[in-house]
């Protein structure tokens, strides 16, 4: 009882509002510093209720109502009423709307022994809502020859089963919430609350049929059952969602129609009254038919449907209509269901439907969604799903669709372990309860959280959802908390869940981590499901990195539950493991290596991605395993280390190869630098850190720094300097757009010393360039740079060195029309600056004619594309899908451009540049090519160089054909920011796209065709 003594306020309890305090005397409750007598604890149940404002109001329209003096009597005794009407008129605004439209429900929320925690009861469901509708509760199903039809049909009986439909909310949910108006009354267990909201769905679909029965009347002899899929299949319905169907109905033929009419109706009336139904989960979707016998379904299944249909079928079951049939349907599907996991695409459909999921969150809801985010209610969903499905061929104690039966289930057979499986339910529970009363406030689907800097929101939900105020933190605050910390346990436990028994399988663990041991074939099975082409191999690398007693093996198996998980959702699991237990192993002995993927969780998710993607990382890795700090983020903000300025890194490695001692010490610095930046553009440019343009602008800049420090280094140690040198840049490292797998197509020039014949310097010069070439492609575990100098005047049977009047004479007397072309990348990246610039000088009349060039050298330089087409395409290659020579590739974009700038450049000076993208763009500027072919030949280059880019990455080794198929290609699409789960055809179909464009340019600007 409330002491009149303490001087309760208003405030104390709550009722803050303009009005409160004259509302509650007008009740009888209040006599303006107190209480009245005998009404001391129907204050406290209003101060308990979730929003005491919104119940006052509430309560203030049903006192205008006949009922009221009653009600007030009663609330005076009963002490269940209080808790139930206070906690419901406060928690949900469109349950009290429908108390106050039909006050006489009030008895609904009266105590009585079944209300005090009511039964799941179908059965009383059911014939309450047939009654509604004027059915017989009595007579068979509806759906069954001679079932049960309504008497009432069209608006009446859906007002009738709406009306009907929320008494029996009104009652399940008073008493799901009676434990916040009142603590000493029962609490209602979130999954019992869910399965009475599937039964009570039940209900409504089986009136609904009644009611199309009583419309349509079908003939005698059809036979209709509904299958509930989803929430409702499970038996875990919210207060408000779609009820997922299927309908089956027999005989077939000419009755199929009336069936469609009779599924059709049950779902507008349903809809209308309760809730929608959606169908969309049947075969084909929309786009099939509403209604198909069993023979159809069962035809569908076995020869088109795809996974997640059989993931969707996991919940089926039958919930109105023809019991016989419903029953059938599922008996016949079910097998299919469990045989899914042997599909070699299974785990790559099911994780690709969870990434389509999270893609169409709006990224300023991601962070607030209960349902669909991460550490949300569709990952416990999601994991427990995928487990059922690897293991539930084998073990039909898994064969539930109840998430937390199958998941209690999973823990019962050792598939995870106990404590997990008691945390995940605690986690999905505590989810569940939000997301109920968040749909309970105005009977409306919903999975968000209030925003952060809407207290009220947060206050109420908390006081609805039972929290309270612990000392420390207000409701808010614990509501917070604890959003934040079972989202975090979804999430680590969505990862252990799968892997933790499976180091169980391979290694000895104490404690509790060795409470889910899965045998061998099981492991197997699972590994296979999610991922792992050779699932024998990868048992085999967690027993080599999990091993032993030592202190790495420790890490390793509090490692590998993350790591893997990060694993299988890259495109090769199987490579990123292999590669992961050889990194391990070479780094074994680095004392920093383990504790950093441990501390650091943004290092060993990027680590998993590149290893899973690339064999180019884990090769380069091994000698460089600094670069793994790099990884590591600052919150959430990229080290800046991961993408230094390219003349900043120059700078460093030639100053770092200066000290060296020796032209061997000093190349194999620089090529060891060269491996450590290699390794620092791979990382990024797959994280997606730096554009195409940032990676080759990188990329040259290390290769021009080798060069230019390892002939400094020869040249140091040379006695005699005959002749001063100078490396010219060709092709693409001229250009400045060296890729990954690049050679440094390079030219030499000299100019003897004082007194040194012509002979004798090019000699010298010729044995220092050999040298340099020899050091920079010597066996060493670091990448060799390959120097190719057959660009130079007379191919590899002209001199390797010439002095700058040879060069001269001979483009003078003898250079061709090609040869001008290779030089407009020629540009000096090492060596003698001024000897350098005398030779630019020297080519830009013959690169750059006055006049451009001849129409005959037009037509030569188009005949010798159409032959490097025709000829140097290698066979069985795919010409749509070959980066460099294929329609609209490089070469196509590249000798465009360059045909443009032997034409226009001696009248243009802004054409005089070596980069293709740079002359393109001043192509454009002077109006040589529209803007929009600029613009499609741009975009061609940039797509093949990122493709180009990709495979070597993916590979390991140059390449220029796209792979067709297969994980290659999947890598390929994923090194270029396309989703790992998703469907690399997307990639190929934009890079035909894009390329196909590129190539319609070419034929116009190149080749003149027209039309």
């Amino acid at each position: 009882m409330m002491d009149r003594r303490t001087g309760t306020s208003l405030a104390r309890l709550g009722l803050t509002g303009p009005g409160a305090d004259a509302t509650l005397r007008e009740l009888g409750w209040w006599d303006g510093d107190a209480p009245v007598a005998g009404c001391e604890e129907i204050m406290w149940a209003l101060a308990r209720s979730p929003d005491p404002e919104l119940a006052l109001r509430a309560v203030e329209r049903l006192a205008q109502t006949p009922p009221w003096p009653a009600v007030d009597r009663t609330l005076r005794t009963d002490r269940g009423l209080r808790g139930r009407l206070f906690a419901t008129l406060g928690a949900s605004t469109a349950l009290g709307d429908h108390l106050i439209t039909h006050p006489d429900r009030w008895e609904l929320l009266a105590d009585t022994p079944d209300r005090r925690n009511p039964p799941p009861d179908l059965a009383r469901r059911t014939a309450n809502l047939l009654r509604a509708v004027g059915a017989d509760p009595s007579a068979p199903p509806p759906g069954t020859p001679g079932g049960a039809r309504a008497t009432l049909t069209g608006a009446e009986a859906v007002t009738a089963l709406r009306s009907a439909y929320r008494d029996e909310l009104l009652g399940l949910a008073s008493a799901d919430l009676a434990a916040v108006g009142d603590p000493a009354l029962p609490v209602m267990e979130v999954d019992d609350v869910a399965a009475q909201l599937a039964d009570l769905a039940e209900a409504a679909l089986t009136a609904a049929l009644a009611v199309a029965a009583a419309e349509q009347e079908p003939p005698d002899e059809l036979r209709l059952a509904v299958i509930g899929l989803g929430k409702c299949g499970g038996r875990e319905l919210n207060y408000v969602s779609d009820v997922d169907v299927v309908f089956v109905a027999e005989p077939g033929g000419e009755l199929t129609q009336s069936a469609t009419k009779l599924a059709s109706r049950v779902m507008r009336v349903a809809g209308e009254a309760c809730f929608e139904v959606d169908a969309n989960l049947r075969p084909e979707g929309r786009q099939g038919a509403l209604v198909r016998t069993l023979d159809g379904h069962i035809t569908y299944y076995r020869r088109w449907a795809k996974t997640w249909e059989f993931q969707a079928l996991l919940k089926a079951r039958p919930i109105a209509g023809d019991p016989e049939l419903g029953k059938a349907y599922v008996d016949a599907l079910a097998p299919l269901v469990w045989q899914v996991s042997t599909r070699d695409d299974f785990v790559a459909d099911v994780q690709a439907m969870r990434t389509r999921v999270v893609e169409n969150i709006p990224s300023h809801q991601r962070e607030r969604e209960l349902k669909l985010g991460r550490g949300g209610l569709r990952d416990v969903e999601f994991a427990v799903q995928l487990l059922q499905l690897v293991h539930g061929r084998s073990d039909d104690t898994l064969h539930s669709g109840n998430t937390l039966h199958a998941l209690a289930a999973l823990a019962e057979g050792g598939y995870v372990g106990r404590d997990d499986g008691a945390n995940l339910a605690a986690s999905y529970r505590f989810l569940r309860l939000l997301e109920h009363r968040l749909q309970l406030q105005k009977l409306r689907r919903t999975h968000l959280l209030p925003a952060a800097d809407d207290t009220d929101a947060l206050r109420w939900l908390a006081r609805s959802a039972r929290i309270r105020a612990d000392g420390r933190r207000d409701v808010v605050g614990v509501l917070v908390t604890e959003w934040q910390r079972n989202a975090r346990r979804v999430s680590r436990l969505h990862e252990k869940l799968f892997y933790r028994p499976l180091l169980s399988a391979v290694s000895r663990l104490a404690g509790e981590e060795a409470d889910a041991v899965l045998s061998p074939d099981a492991a197997k099975a699972r590994l296979k499901a999610l991922g792992w082409a050779s699932p024998e191999g990868a048992l085999g690398h967690l027993r080599g990195l999990t091993g032993g007693v030592s202190r790495a093996a420790s890490i390793q198996r509090a490692l590998l539950p993350v790591l893997l998980d990060e694993l299988s959702h890259s495109p090769d699991p199987d490579r990123g493991l292999l590669a992961y237990r050889r990194v391990s192993e070479a780094l074994a002995a680095t004392p920093w290596y383990l504790r950093l993927l441990r501390d650091e969780g943004a290092v060993a998710q990027r680590l998993m991605t590149l290893l899973g993607t690339s064999a180019l990382v884990p090769d380069l890795l091994q000698r460089a395993p600094e670069v793994l700090r790099m990884l590591a983020t600052s919150s959430g903000v990229q080290s800046p280390e991961l993408t230094r300025d390219p003349a900043e890194v120059s700078v460093a490695l030639r100053t770092t190869v200066a000290r060296q001692s020796s032209p061997e010490a000093a190349v194999a610095s620089a090529r060891s630098y060269r491996r450590h930046e290699m390794l620092r553009i791979a990382c990024a440019d797959l994280l997606g850190l730096v554009e195409v343009d940032a990676v080759f602008a990188a990329l040259n800049s290390v290769n021009e720094a080798v060069i230019a420090s390892t002939l400094d280094a020869v040249l140091r140690a040379e006695q005699e300097r005959m002749a001063v040198l100078s490396v010219i840049g060709m092709g693409r490292l001229g250009g400045g757009e060296s890729s990954y797998g690049s050679d440094a197509d390079v030219m030499y020039v000299c100019a003897p010393a004082e007194g040194v014949s012509d002979h004798d310097a090019v000699r010298w010069a010729t044995r220092v360039v050999e040298k340099v070439r020899r050091l920079l492609e010597s066996p060493s575990p670091d990448p060799a740079l390959p120097v190719d100098a057959d660009l130079r005047p007379e191919g590899r049977s002209g001199p390797m060195v010439r002095t700058l009047a040879s060069y001269r004479e001979y483009y003078a007397r003898w250079g061709e029309v090609w040869e001008a072309q290779a030089l407009l990348r020629a540009r000096p990246i090492a060596g003698d600056r001024m000897l350098g610039r005398e030779f630019t000088a020297m080519i830009d009349p013959i690169r750059y004619p006055a006049d451009g060039i001849a129409a005959s050298s037009v037509a030569e330089i188009r005949r010798i594309k159409a032959r490097v087409d025709a000829e140097r395409l290698p066979r069985g290659a795919d010409r749509s899908t070959h980066t460099k020579l294929g329609l609209g590739g490089l070469a196509d974009v590249e000798w465009t451009v360059q045909l443009l700038q032997l034409q226009h450049a001696g009248d243009l000076p802004e054409l005089r540049t070596t980069s293709t993208l740079d002359g393109l763009r001043e192509a454009a500027e002077a109006g040589l090519i529209d803007d929009g072919d600029a613009q499609e030949l741009e975009e061609g280059w940039r797509t093949a160089t990122s493709a180009r880019n990709a495979i070597m990455l993916v590979k390991g080794k140059p390449g220029d054909q796209l792979p067709r198929s297969g994980r290659e290609l999947v890598a390929v699409a994923a090194a270029l920011g396309y989703p790992a789960g998703g469907d690399p055809g997307v990639f190929l179909d934009d890079y035909r796209r894009i390329t196909r464009r590129a190539r319609a340019v070419v034929e116009r600007v190149f080749y003149g065709w027209e039309g």
